[in-house]
């Protein structure tokens, strides 16, 4: 793990001035999981430990389809695809593989306590967004550890948190097709009812998208007004707040099936395995 780890340093010094960097890490985190890190434009590798003046960071959990082994399955679809279809994300991007089962929050936070320690990461800016088992997994981090959390986008999921009292105290925003059989819709609702319990529902916003399936809301990742909706928050701002303002309709998840952007600047990626 050591020497793959001076490999990607090397490696990440001789792409310095490259605009974009993809780097995978397997067995680097103990206790966490395989993943992908996305850097931005202008950020290698640097000990700028828990600097506010750094970029965002969102955690990208994804679906079922993608558990396993392969970590070249997490860029099938969602937000590293949608940069490399050339949607602008200024911001680090950690995806992480789960070889199957439900995510688990703690060795999420295990990897988000060792990226932050070692990328200029503005710790007040740190968001999660997945959909299906990722969605649940969305839930379930921000609600397991919502003093982490910025903001939380939760697609076609649900949760399966003994309490949701700590999830009220996240701005959540959960999207859900009405035409969805793989995960009901009544899943979110069930959320969105646990919630309602807690006696605030201030930082809640439950949105049912008639006549979505399962599969279409996927395309929701290569959407700029989800990533728009995300950094509108801060662990920093005086009041926590909900941005309301942002909208998410079918039509235009129609219009943002991963069409290639013909000036999508593509990213290095760095891979010790390959």
């Amino acid at each position: 793990m050591r020497y793959a780890v001076l490999f990607i340093i090397c490696c990440l010094t001789s792409v310095r001035g490259y605009s974009q960097s993809l780097v995978a890490f397997r067995d680097s985190v103990k206790n966490g999981y395989n993943f992908w890190l996305y850097l931005p434009e202008g950020c290698d590798t640097v000990n700028r430990v828990g600097s506010n003046r750094g970029k965002p960071l969102v955690i990208f959990l994804h679906g079922n389809s993608l558990c396993g082994n392969d970590l070249y399955q997490v860029r099938k679809y969602g937000c590293i695809d949608a940069v490399e279809k050339g949607v602008q994300i200024d911001a680090f991007i950690l995806a992480p593989q789960n070889r199957g089962g439900a995510w688990n929050p703690s060795k999420i936070l295990t990897l988000l306590d060792w990226v932050q320690k070692r990328y200029p990461i503005d710790t007040d800016r740190v968001y999660v967004t997945g959909m299906s088992l990722g969605g649940y997994g969305t839930v379930d981090f921000a609600g397991t550890y919502p003093e982490r959390v910025a903001a939380a986008a939760a697609l076609c999921g649900g949760g399966t948190l003994s309490s949701f009292s700590k999830l009220a105290q996240v701005p959540l925003w959960m999207v859900h097709g009405t035409a969805d059989i793989a995960v009901p819709v009544s899943q979110s609702q069930r959320v969105a009812d646990a919630v309602k319990q807690c006696g605030d529902t201030t930082l809640l916003r439950f949105d049912k998208l008639p006549g979505v399936n399962h599969a279409k809301l996927a395309r929701t990742f290569y959407l700029p007004v989800l990533y728009q909706w995300l950094f509108a928050h801060s662990l920093n701002d005086s009041v926590r707040h909900i941005n309301r303002d942002c909208a998410i309709t079918s039509g235009m998840l129609t219009g943002a099936f991963r069409n290639p952007n013909k000036n999508a600047k593509k990213f290095t990626v760095i891979d010790p395995a390959r």
